[in-house]
């Protein structure tokens, strides 16, 4: 394992915790889901820094970033793109949507209609955008941190377990405990700290984390535990259906990512442990009558699978 890349990893989580305050552990899992190549879904209400969190890492990894507010009027092509005629060319040229950025901030993404959630599936997945018959690819890196307000909320559209599939993680900032807050009211403006930040990490170097992330080793004991969690959510006992092989593979990554995170060179069932309810609670839906909600559920399944 390569020292300096698990310190600038701890300098990047640092920064962000400058701004951010109090929510490390919130920070590191936003960090190691980029490290994974997966995107993020941020559930929470209004107001505790989803945006914060998503610009002020964009800044310190100096990408480009767009947020992109979704409302019920927004369609397809304010995202994607359009073409349009130019006369000065005589024939239609592309205008890229906000889409075309490395880090895309997809604000109350289930305010937006099912059309437009969907306009975002080929992008999360392929890294890639087909409009007017020519698919046109997505800058490298590409990462999308998606917010959503709490589904009993007024004007919102629930979104489709298609596109919940594509959310490598789901988390909560939740609110500040009372030092961070009152750091938060003591202190500058959050948006003028953000724009007085320095990258700390090139987009170069971060593609290079990105890679190393591969070459952590996962060993046979920790495959057959991870196979073992995999099989529980089968089992009926705590789920109405279980994981897929994708979503398997996802947790894997997670893991890994976490595992370079911490300076190791190998995958321990406690980086499994630390990720699982961020990566498969929202692939889930509780046994009919448990009476909990599905982070609860992944707890108690992880309490009840013997570790090897």
């Amino acid at each position: 394992m390569d020292p300096s890349l698990t310190s600038r990893l701890a300098t990047l989580a640092g920064q962000i915790s400058t701004v951010v305050v109090g929510k490390r552990p919130q920070i590191e899992d936003c960090i190691a889901c980029l490290l994974a190549g997966g995107h993020l879904l941020i559930e929470d209400v209004p107001g505790v820094g989803k945006t914060t969190l998503a610009h002020t890492l964009a800044v310190s990894l100096g990408l480009d970033f767009r947020r992109v507010q979704f409302t019920a009027d927004l369609l397809p092509s304010d995202l994607l793109g359009v073409s349009v005629f130019e006369r000065a060319q005589d024939r239609f040229v592309f205008h890229p949507g906000p889409v075309f950025a490395q880090v895309l901030l997809a604000d109350e993404i289930n305010r937006a209609g099912p059309k437009t959630q969907s306009a975002l599936l080929e992008a999360m997945e392929e890294q890639q955008v087909s409009v007017e018959n020519e698919t046109r690819p997505l800058p490298r890196p590409f990462f999308v941190i998606a917010t959503q307000n709490p589904s009993d909320q007024l004007g919102t559209y629930p979104l489709p377990e298609s596109q919940l599939d594509r959310f490598l993680m789901r988390i909560t900032l939740g609110y500040p405990d009372r030092a961070s807050e009152r750091a938060l009211l003591a202190g500058r403006d959050r948006r003028e700290t953000v724009r007085a930040l320095r990258p700390v990490m090139t987009p170069a170097e971060l593609e290079a984390a990105q890679r190393a992330v591969l070459e952590v080793h996962a060993g046979e004991a920790l495959l057959d535990y991870l196979q073992a969690l995999v099989a529980a959510t089968r089992s009926g006992r705590w789920f109405a259906e279980g994981l897929s092989p994708r979503a398997g593979i996802a947790v894997l990554r997670a893991a890994r990512a976490r595992a370079l995170l911490a300076g190791r060179g190998y995958v321990a069932p406690d980086d499994v442990q630390a990720i699982l309810p961020q990566t498969i609670a929202h692939r889930l839906v509780p046994a009919a009558g448990a009476g909990r909600g599905s982070v609860e559920q992944v707890r108690a399944m992880v309490e009840a699978t013997p570790v090897p």
